[in-house]
């Protein structure tokens, strides 16, 4: 089996890079952007639906990508699913001129479609490296979130002044900056990852007769999903926690700023426990974390300052631990004539989990209060511990 050369794989990894912290760029300043669009427009009892319509492009994207991938490659794919991100935000651009909702929702809905290719991008650098060093090339990628999780929010503002300048709507700016990003990543795809990718080696696991498929699919997936619907459901319902407790956009950006923080920034060092003490010990770690979380979130769900802050930044953080871990399994374990698909069918379904997460979180707090969003976010943090630890016989 041939390799890349170090400089091929350099620019196959910058090549990935690049698009996701691009797509992240756009998807967190047109999701934005869009809210506010919606809520001004129809009202706030629609504002969710930009979030809800760029999740399921994710899932149904991740999904196509994965079964497109092994017979078009990852070249193909990824320029082909950018491409399409990149009419979608044309689309939205439009309807944000016009604040025209349906428009603006359909153009969410490609964005999406591109952006499940990019989520696929951290199996990918996965793929061109050797076991021991899966990790850390998987989660270097999930670190370019941090990019777009920083760059998205920071040129919401100037862009706004920017369109306003040329007479247009002020909210079409950001969304003007989607265009831009989706059609760099596009760009860089198209120009720097290589025409022919030698295939993925097979993994350890399948060479020594390991874990069989349904259980090398399921202990992640189940684990994966676990923890979206725990750091969705908790992370909606902060920003209202806060608002009733008499807080500010500051304060809001604040302690979502610790978590986002915790989500992407501390990637690499999640690939160096997965690639050091495994990707199960990673995931039971980050669920672990998740628990804690939850459980600071329980008892100081006003500390401003202090208790929410640690709180946001461990659900964060154990997420990318349960999110690097269980994506780490799926790129060593499975064979390559599966790998892909697997890969898109589970991120497809994380993706879907996320939309029953933000759903579901306004009606428990609607219910109960944060208490009890924090209180179901940590029981779904453990039941994967319990439902997945080896039985003895």
């Amino acid at each position: 089996m041939g390799t890349l050369t170090v400089t091929g794989r350099a620019r196959s990894m910058g090549a990935l890079f690049a698009g996701v912290a691009l797509l992240n760029t756009a998807t967190v300043g047109l999701s934005t952007a869009a809210t506010l669009i919606v809520a001004a427009g129809s009202g706030p009892g629609w504002s969710g639906l930009p979030s809800v319509a760029s999740v399921l492009g994710t899932a149904a994207g991740a999904l196509g990508a994965g079964l497109l991938l092994p017979g078009y490659g990852r070249r193909r794919v990824l320029a082909g699913g950018y491409s399409v991100a990149a009419i979608g935000a044309l689309v939205a651009f439009a309807a944000a001129l016009t604040t025209s909702v349906l428009p603006l929702l359909a153009g969410i809905l490609l964005v999406g479609l591109g952006n499940g290719g990019a989520q696929l991008s951290r199996y990918l650098a996965a793929d061109l490296y050797p076991d021991e060093r899966r990790g850390r090339a998987l989660s270097n990628v999930v670190w370019a979130g941090t990019a777009g999780a920083l760059a998205g929010p920071a040129l919401m503002a100037p862009a706004a002044h920017v369109a306003s300048g040329f007479g247009w709507p002020s909210l079409s700016g950001p969304v003007a900056v989607s265009v831009l990003a989706t059609a760099g990543a596009a760009l860089a795809a198209t120009v720097f990852l290589p025409r022919h990718v030698p295939p993925p080696r097979e993994p350890a696991a399948v060479r020594t007769g390991g874990p069989a498929w349904p259980g090398t699919v399921v202990r992640p997936l189940v684990a994966m999903v676990a923890a979206q619907l725990t750091m969705v459901a908790v992370m909606t319902m902060t920003p209202v926690q806060l608002r009733d407790h008499g807080h500010g956009l500051d304060v809001v950006g604040w302690v979502l700023g610790a978590h986002l923080f915790g989500m992407f920034a501390l990637a690499p060092l999640s690939g160096r426990i997965a690639d050091r003490w495994g990707p199960r010990v990673t995931v039971n770690a980050g669920l672990g974390v998740l628990a804690v979380s939850a459980a600071t979130a329980l008892a100081a769900p006003a500390a401003h300052t202090s208790g929410l802050p640690v709180a946001l930044f461990l659900l964060g953080y154990g997420w990318n631990l349960v999110f690097v871990g269980g994506s780490s399994q799926l790129s060593r374990d499975l064979a390559p004539e599966t790998r892909s698909r697997v890969q898109g069918t589970v991120d497809a379904v994380v993706w879907s989990a996320s939309a029953l997460a933000a759903l579901g979180s306004g009606q428990l707090f609607a219910g109960g209060g944060y208490a009890l969003v924090a209180v179901v976010g940590g029981v779904l943090a453990l039941l994967p511990l319990a439902l997945l630890v080896p039985r003895r016989s």
